[in-house]
């Protein structure tokens, strides 16, 4: 008896019920990728035909996607399947960022507000940046405002060969991303630098830092790699990660997830440079978990590479990709296992700028125990709490299983 949460990360369904606070009143990750492959509008001239997804659509995320906004997405029509189950969850947690979806997903909403920074230019505090500067030994900062992350490199990364100095820059989120030449500056000592800046900027209560390392030489070929890392701040209580690590479980996370947890609870932490080779992490840590363990996996490519880069055709051709590969994952679940397939939060790459939307998420599952119907459930928190009833583990503090 085994259990995995997968989330495919900013794979929304919809306007969440509070979407308009958030100016996303209207958004739909999913359907507007479904409607612009349909009506032949996705943003690629090699994009032909509508979104085929068959193996998410009989799990049930077309169905998913009707219950959330009460329309069905073009091409993902449900046809129903015995022993499946699918619903949709709406996010109690204020920020529509990634630690806040995936810690409400392990048991923890998250109550308080994040810090952010204004949408002016300089964006950091004039003492933050002396701060950093002196304490991290940089000859200063590049950029200093909010920011597309491959944009802002293109744009500064010659300057910063020329310099030294690491480009800072924020977004939407609750973030101070720090980008820098892998090789020129080097990989150990941006990390040093991230260091110094995640605890410089506790105080404002800034969820993430981020390194982002790239390589190339001028601004037509800079390329981000796969050696991101995020330091975030701890989950505020006990996640489903902590309490499968204190009854002494076999925890593996894949992708992201340890950075997002903090490394707490997060045990043999397998990464990968794209969904693909995430997937084949994937694969290897179910082959090894034992009875009684808890996967969790991220799939960043969906929100990080078309997401926030508003690339409709790369987005749909990414779902098409990871659909293709499910069978290889459904097929090595054992009749007692569990597996969790959800999102933490939309990215329409439709909607107007290049920030996460508020949006309701799909819940699919296949396995476990008898459920009563999943439905529209009110809070991430939902998922943690069917995990860890199936797993026998101590119930969490938040939310109701299935």
């Amino acid at each position: 008896m085994r259990a995995m949460i997968v989330v495919m990360d900013s794979v929304g369904i919809g306007a969440a019920p509070d979407a308009a606070a958030y100016g996303d009143e209207g958004a739909d990750t999913i359907g507007h990728i479904a409607d612009a492959c349909a009506a032949g509008d996705a943003d690629n001239h090699t994009r032909e035909g509508p979104l085929h997804l068959p193996n998410l659509v009989e799990l049930g995320l077309g169905a998913a996607s009707y219950l959330a906004t009460g329309r069905e997405p073009a091409g993902l029509k449900h046809r129903g399947c015995s022993g499946l189950h699918f619903g949709c969850a709406s996010e109690q947690s204020k920020g529509k960022d990634t630690p806040s979806g995936h810690w409400e997903i392990a048991g923890v909403p998250v109550r308080f507000d994040w810090g952010y920074f204004p949408r002016t230019q300089p964006c950091f505090p004039p003492q933050l940046v002396e701060r950093l500067v002196e304490e991290a030994r940089i000859p200063g900062i590049l950029g200093n405002r909010h920011a597309s992350g491959t944009e802002i490199i293109e744009q500064l990364g010659e300057r910063h060969l020329q310099t030294g100095q690491p480009i800072c820059y924020t977004s939407a989120d609750s973030v101070f991303q720090i980008a820098a030449h892998e090789q020129a500056f080097g990989l150990d000592r941006l990390y040093e630098v991230c260091t110094v800046a995640r605890w410089l900027v506790d105080p404002y209560k800034i969820g993430r830092v981020i390194a982002r390392p790239f390589v190339g030489s001028t601004a037509k070929d800079f390329k981000r790699t796969s050696h991101r890392r995020d330091l975030a701040v701890p989950p505020p209580e006990p996640t489903i990660l902590d309490v499968a690590a204190a009854e002494h479980r076999d925890v593996i996370s894949i992708g992201k997830i340890d950075d997002i947890f903090a490394h707490r609870g997060t045990g043999l932490n397998k990464r990968g440079d794209g969904n693909d080779a995430l997937f084949d992490c994937m694969l290897d840590g179910w082959a090894a978990l034992p009875d009684g363990g808890l996967l969790f996996a991220n799939f960043v490519d969906f929100d990080s590479v078309y997401g926030h880069r508003r690339d409709v055709s790369g987005y749909a051709a990414a779902l098409e990709a990871f659909d293709r590969r499910l069978p290889e994952l459904l097929s090595r679940l054992n009749s007692d296992d569990l597996a969790i397939i959800t999102a933490d939060h939309g990215c329409d790459p439709t909607w107007p700028g290049n920030d996460h939307t508020r949006e309701q998420v799909p819940v699919l599952v296949r396995g476990g125990r008898h459920f009563s119907t999943i439905g529209r459930r009110s809070g991430f928190a939902d998922i943690g709490a069917t995990v860890a009833h199936h797993l026998g583990l101590a119930p969490l503090a938040h939310g109701s299983r299935f």
